[in-house]
């Protein structure tokens, strides 16, 4: 912490340059913590929810391009192609129906699976993998 020293009335006085630094919250260095996860925004004025995805940038590091993959888009592995954010962390909004369950996974650079670990539940796929499963 840095200190200023002044002098008054022949003494010396330390004061703090930080001053009401310990009031303020540190935002924790978790990854997880920085991960807002699934949002889920339900419609009044229609029967839709907007869901928001994000993978973080430490599940695909080094990742180029994103797709998220699954029921809500016949399962196309080129369909819904995610942002890369500046922060490394990829991102989608889907507008899906209401009232049922969605399986989905990312496809990381056309190579590599990931689940969401965000997901409401996991569902063993017929492949032998896990599918992330979101509830709206």
């Amino acid at each position: 912490m840095a200190r200023a020293r002044s002098e008054k009335g022949g003494r010396k006085q330390v004061k703090s340059a930080t001053r009401g630094a310990a009031k303020r919250k540190t935002p924790s260095k978790s990854p997880r913590a920085a991960d807002p996860g699934i949002k889920k925004q339900y419609l009044k004025s229609r029967k839709i929810c907007k869901v928001t995805f994000r993978l973080p940038r430490i599940a695909a590091p080094d990742a180029r391009a994103v797709c998220i993959v699954g029921d809500f888009n016949g399962w196309s592995i080129y369909a819904n192609p995610m942002k890369k954010l500046r922060t490394g962390d990829f991102t989608i909004t889907l507008e899906v129906e209401p009232g049922r369950e969605y399986q989905f996974r990312y496809l990381i650079d056309e190579d590599r699976w990931e689940n969401d670990w965000n997901a409401d539940k996991y569902v063993k796929s017929p492949y032998g993998s896990d599918n992330s499963v979101i509830i709206v």
